[in-house]
This record gives C-alpha cells, sequence and structure tokens, in this order.
C-alpha cells in the first residue's frame, strides 16, 4: 500500500542533529515539502511555495534512500512533515518498520498540526515529537493548537524560537499556563537574541526546567548552507 504513495520531498541528507535533546548525534534528515505556516524568521523557505517542491518519492523510495546511510536516528522535518495526514503517518509506519537499526525517529512539527491522530495511531517508543510554540514574532502565534500541549509526552520536545524579551515572557506565561509533560527548549533567533542574553533571562526568572537550545548547525556551518 505504501508504495503507491507519493510524498512532495526537499531533500535526504546525512549530517549530526543539530538541535535539541539529539543535539551532536549523527542522524538522518527525511525533509518533506509543504508548510502550513510561514514565520518570519523560517531558515527553510526553499520547504514552501512560491518556490516548488524539488521532486516526489514514494514511501518505499524514501526508506530505501534513508538505508543507504549508516545513522541510527532519523529526523523527520519540514516544512511541516505531518500536513498530509495519514500519508505522513504511512512514512513514519514504513520507517519504523523498515530502518532495522533505528533508535530515535523525531518529528519536527509546527504547533499547528492536531498530533491526535499520530498519537493515537503510532505506538512505537522510538518515535518522538519535537513540536514548535510559535510565539507573537513568529507572526503565526494564533495558529497554534493548543490541545497538543497536554497531549505531549515526557519524551517529546516543546520548542519556543525566541526573538525578543516579550517573547520570552510569552514563552514564560504558556508553561505556566499550559502544563506539559514535554521537555521545555527555548531556542534563540539568532539575529535578535544573543544567546548570553537569554541564559540571563533563564536564570533570572529561574526556569530550571526549561533547556537552552542551540542550533549547532549554524556554529559549524555557514547559517544559509543546506544539506549540513
Amino acid at each position: 500500500m505504501s508504495g503507491s504513495i507519493r510524498l512532495p520531498m526537499v531533500e535526504i541528507f546525512e549530517t549530526v542533529e543539530g538541535e535539541g535533546t539529539q543535539a551532536g548525534f549523527p542522524t538522518i534528515f527525511v525533509r518533506l515539502y509543504g508548510c502550513n505556516l510561514r514565520c518570519v524568521w523560517c531558515d527553510t523557505k526553499y520547504s514552501y511555495p512560491p518556490i516548488e517542491a524539488e521532486h516526489t518519492m514514494t514511501i518505499d523510495e524514501i526508506v530505501d534512500q534513508v538505508n543507504r546511510y549508516k545513522s541510527t536516528r532519523i529526523c523527520l522535518t519540514g516544512g511541516e512533515p505531518l500536513l498530509y495526514g495519514e500519508h505522513s503517518l504511512a512514512l513514519i509506519e514504513a520507517l519504523v518498520a523498515g530502518v532495522d537499526r533505528l533508535v530515535d525517529l523525531h518529528v519536527e512539527t509546527n504547533g499547528a498540526i492536531d498530533l491526535a491522530l499520530f498519537l493515537s495511531r503510532i505506538h512505537s517508543p522510538k518515535v518522538r515529537y519535537v513540536m514548535d510554540y510559535k510565539l507573537k514574532g513568529s507572526d503565526e502565534g494564533g495558529r497554534m493548537v493548543l490541545t497538543n500541549l497536554a497531549r505531549l509526552r515526557s519524551c517529546d520536545e516543546l520548542k519556543f524560537v525566541i526573538a525578543s524579551d516579550a517573547d520570552f515572557m510569552e514563552a514564560k506565561q504558556v508553561l505556566e499556563r499550559y502544563p506539559t509533560q514535554a521537555l521545555a527548549l527555548f531556542s534563540p533567533v539568532w539575529e535578535t537574541m544573543k544567546p548570553m542574553q537569554l541564559v540571563e533571562l533563564l536564570l533570572k526568572h529561574e526556569l530550571s526546567h526549561v533547556k537552552l537550545s542551540l542550533q549547532l548547525h549554524k556554529i559549524i556551518w555557514d547559517p544559509a548552507t543546506r544539506g549540513v
């Protein structure tokens, strides 16, 4: 069945994970095309219109290409990789079943997709969700599916991209208002929030349950470099 499902693709490549709890581990990135949001600071604008999908692949072809690499971790990303509903779910199931060496598959999702379908149908302990919560500084702050916050599990991650002091305070209020089991990550927008400034805010507000997350790939390579 999955052999006939085609998905619009951007790229598949192997590098080290750049952020979150898996940062630094060699990881295979599967980047799907398309996104339902338009964040002002997005660093993957090549993954949604007006730029077109570079190609399409069947799910079997995606699994075959992933198996050409040797890393044991997969990051399913975009754009928004859950945009395709049942087809996205079929891809996740195929990767779990078809990559024998897999130890972790983390799905980077933007917070504007309801996770209920995926959490109810995918039961593998290898699958986790790294969900963004878009703050006002992204210009997409009103698009979040708030019920996702209570659905996230202790193995999942909840990421806030912080562009300003106002974003920081909003993220703090979200965590206070919507309890979640997920690990909270605060990541600075490099152009407007210096990492040192974000650390100072974390300490000042005593957010000892929040982890600072820096994008290693922007430290190692030029921030505009693709496929790394």
